[in-house]
Parts: C-alpha cells; structure tokens; sequence
C-alpha cells in the first residue's frame, strides 16, 4: 500500500468514526429528549437542577402551562401536562403516532379528542388535556403518573414517572413559580416583533393580565407577582419566535445574549408590572 492511500484510508476511516460520533451524540440527546449542547435552547433552573430543553419544546411548552394558567388550574396541572407531552411526543407537535394519534399528547380523533387539525393545535389539545385532567378524582393530590395515566389510558402505564422531576421545574420556572428561573439562548433571533408577541400573551395568559404594546415594547400588567413572573418566563420562552431584546418585571431584567444562556440581574423589588423591550429595525424609507 502506497504512503498516499495509507492516508485515504486513515482519513476515510476518521471520517466514518467521527460521523459515527456525531451520529450517536444526536441518538443520545434524541432519546433524552435534550437539545444539542451548541444549539439554541432554553433551561429552566429550580431547586438545584437545570431542566433543558430546544426552542421548539420552550414554544410548546409556553402554550401548555399558559392555557393551565389561564384556567385558573395550580402549578401541579402544568406539571402534569408536562410529563404527559414528555413521554408522548417529547413535548413536539408531530404529524404521526401510533394509529391515528396525533400532536403533542398523541390524542386520537377517533377517540373523541377532536378532529386531526384540531388535536395539532396546542390550545386545543392543551385544553381538551386538562377537561380530562379535573375530572381525575384528587388529581391535584394523586401521584403524577397515575393521574396522567389516567387521563391517557396509554399502553405504557409508568412511562410518565421519569418525566415528573423534569416536568416539575419546568411547570415552577414557567408558571412563575419559581421567580427568574427561566433563559434561553438563540444564535440568531429575528426581528423584534412586538404585535406577535403581544397577540400570543392576550391569547395565553389570564383575562386579569392587561397586555398593551406600543412600537418596541409590550407591557403586562399582571394580577399578583407570580402571574407577573408567568407572563415573563413564558415570553422569554418565545424569542426565537418575537427577537426580544430584553424583559423587566419586579427590579430584575433579562438580557438575551447569542453565545450563553443570560441569567436574570438586578435586586428583586417586588411588582406585578412586566415590560418587554424589543430592537425594531427601521424600515427603510423607499428610494422615489
């Protein structure tokens, strides 16, 4: 073997062990339902752990917790929607599952959920999820798998418990909970889009949460601090979608950055008032 095909074949052989790797690494992260390390994402960071979880999850996410909310439901019903769209769909709204199963809780049509468009739309699914949800017997009090199994009648009757400790921090951080708990990080977010964000809040959050919006910012006025923190979290959850260029609730402020994930700064001052600010790019004026 000549000196030069040595070197093909070492780097051919390279080549196929390093794209094994890569490989691997996405099956890895696939099956744990994590984002890639270099990817965008988002975390949610309570009680000494840090759940996370891909920009698509955050979005899915901000809408299952936010029709929670807004029916009044306790943190404990996001915590179990969660679990139940963890170990359903990976918190993603797919176009297949077993049989007719469908969206993020894999709910079929032909059992009554709704029809195929309307289990694929995360409000919809959401709220025929938690109509289940309370009529579970002391659901609020009931271990976390059984009452989503429950709901759920799936064939993997425990496949919920490994979710719940995820589900549990992810529910604190985003219902506001657990105050500046929640970041994301994204590499190239778009232009600030005040009016989308603003018609997303007036859909998702409570009707005692005021949302207004002026050329580069929405404000929330919320009910009390923890809806306050709710409105911010889960706009926070949604800059991949709206390019925000920062948040301010209760003395601390949330900074975006595109290489880490920003942490909450500031001194809590206490506050139910929510200020989302956003960098709109001129348009520019047309040559005549």
């Amino acid at each position: 073997m000549t000196a030069i095909r040595r070197v093909l074949v070492a780097l051919v052989i390279t080549a196929l062990v390093m794209t094994g790797i890569v490989v691997g690494l996405w099956a890895l992260y696939a099956w744990n339902k994590e984002p890639m390390p270099l990817g965008d994402q988002c975390s949610a960071s309570v009680a000494d752990m840090t759940v996370s979880v891909t920009t698509e999850q955050a979005e899915n996410l901000s809408m299952i917790v936010g029709v929670a909310t807004q029916r009044g439901l306790a943190p404990r019903a996001s915590t179990i929607a969660i679990a139940t769209a963890y170990q359903e769909s990976g918190i993603r709204n797919l176009t297949y599952g077993d049989r007719d199963s469908l969206g993020l809780f894999q709910q079929r049509p032909s059992q009554g959920w709704g029809s195929p468009t309307e289990v694929r739309d995360p409000y919809h699914a959401s709220n025929r999820f938690y109509d289940a949800l309370v009529k579970v017997p002391d659901w609020r009090n009931g271990d976390v798998n059984d009452v989503a199994q429950e709901v759920q009648r799936s064939g993997h009757p425990n496949g919920y418990a490994k979710h719940v400790e995820n589900a549990r921090r992810l529910a604190s951080a985003l219902t506001g909970e657990t105050p500046a708990s929640f970041t994301c990080r994204v590499f190239d977010p778009p232009t600030g889009d005040p009016e989308g964000l603003a018609t997303f809040l007036e859909r998702t959050l409570p009707a005692s949460s005021r949302v207004t919006r002026t050329a580069d910012e929405v404000t929330i006025e919320a009910e009390s601090a923890q809806l306050a923190w709710s409105a911010a979290s889960l706009s926070v959850a949604n800059h991949h979608r709206f390019g925000l260029a920062g948040v301010d609730v209760a003395g601390r402020t949330w900074t975006p950055s595109s290489r880490e994930l920003a942490t909450w700064e500031g001194e809590p001052t206490g506050g139910t008032t929510v200020v989302v600010r956003f960098d709109v790019r001129p348009t520019p004026t047309p040559t005549p």
